[in-house]
């Protein structure tokens, strides 16, 4: 007769593990091994693009003798063409000491190297959630236009609802939108400005002013306004000068063209590394004038001058962003590219925009930007625990 102390061993897969190291620490594992086998189970791949052919090859049989990867094309060993792009593969372990070693490889391989472990020291941040409130009457959903005492009671509201930022701006950036001259759109916030200074609402939740016209973007400041939304990506030196001037934070927006053009069949040869090359030359500009790299945030510019297929690119590959240890802001709230997905109103995409938004913090984002903070702080809780 069998014993019933007999213990049957059983195993099942683990999914995505947000937190390696809390899972090692809750099974028992000592200190040291939990900085090990925490490198270990986080897995790694990287895109590079032409690296040269001698590098390739070198970076393969590096890989292979360490446990990693190169996923490479046919000719690389007989050396058929100069370039090769490939992808590389390994976990977190691999990838430190690969940096390591092609340190003093040649054929490019020392930057190549430098380049990961940039990847390596990246920072990751608490996601918050920004309401949005349109001081207009042009923005594209016409459930985000609050003006005056409405847009008061509206953020109220928000507070209530779980947002860590509001975002107010007077003048649409929807694809086609009129231009507004800068007297027109200050005093479409003024009022609103001046009451949240007044009721001190900055003591309770942070304000973003959307705009990139410095007498406006200093009035919102002056009112206890801290963060600039700037849709043309810090390329105003006044405006970079302000949030210096005011300790404010700047989120830098990519985006191609105008609001005016920015959707007349926008191109990229690599909207990745385009997006990120823009990013970087901002980045070091703000940084040369002054401004801390952890005042800086950066969007993507979901819609900005880009196809369905440059968005979900961006949304797919977000976590490369987080190289430049800054807070990435996701802005896809009922936007035009749910419909291009599943043929939908502005007013029924609220489910597209949850799937969308959570799908970036998995990926990176910090920051959604979003007009329903109600069931976006749900949903954000809700995947919080899920991912704990």
């Amino acid at each position: 007769m069998a014993s019933r102390n007999l213990i049957n061993m059983e195993v099942y897969q683990l999914g995505a593990v947000a937190n390696n190291k809390e899972l090692l620490k809750r099974l028992g594992v000592e200190s040291g091994g939990v900085s090990i086998m925490s490198k270990k189970m986080e897995l790694f791949s990287f895109y590079i693009k032409a690296l040269p052919t001698p590098a390739t090859n070198i970076l393969k049989q590096d890989a292979l003798s360490i446990g990693a990867d190169l996923a490479v094309p046919a000719g690389v060993i007989t050396c058929a063409k100069s370039h090769y792009d490939c992808i590389l593969i390994g976990t977190k372990k691999h990838i430190e000491i690969l940096s390591r070693k092609e340190l003093a490889q040649p054929f490019g391989l020392k930057t190549l190297a430098k380049e990961l472990q940039v990847f390596l020291k990246a920072k990751s941040f608490a996601p918050q959630i920004m309401g949005i409130i349109n001081a207009n009457e042009d923005s594209f959903y016409k459930g985000s236009h609050f003006m005056a005492t409405n847009a008061i009671e509206k953020i109220e509201s928000m507070i209530a609802e779980g947002a860590d930022i509001i975002d107010i701006g007077a003048v649409s950036s929807r694809p086609m939108a009129s231009s507004v001259a800068v007297d027109e759109e200050l005093l479409r916030i003024e009022d609103i400005c001046d009451t949240i200074k007044a009721k001190k609402l900055f003591e309770k939740v942070i304000f973003s002013i959307d705009s990139y016209e410095p007498k406006v973007i200093e009035y919102a400041l002056k009112s206890g306004f801290s963060l600039i939304n700037d849709i043309t990506g810090g390329c105003d030196e006044r405006v970079i000068n302000l949030a210096i001037k005011y300790d404010a934070k700047l989120c830098i927006m990519h985006m191609q063209g105008t609001p005016q053009t920015m959707q007349n069949a926008p191109h990229y040869e690599d909207v990745m590394l385009e997006v990120s090359d823009f990013f970087a030359k901002q980045i070091e500009r703000c940084e040369a004038l002054g401004l801390q790299r952890d005042q800086i945030i950066l969007d993507v510019g979901i819609g900005f001058g880009k196809t369905l297929e440059h968005n979900i690119t961006l949304i797919k590959n977000m976590k490369h962003f987080q190289k430049f240890s800054c807070q990435i802001l996701i802005g896809a709230s009922r936007k035009s590219m749910i419909d291009k997905i599943t043929p939908t109103a502005v007013e029924n995409r609220l489910a597209g925009t949850l799937a969308i938004h959570l799908k970036a913090i998995a990926n990176g984002a910090s920051i959604v930007r979003c007009h329903d903070v109600c069931e976006h702080t749900q949903a954000l809780r809700i995947w919080e625990a899920l991912e704990s």
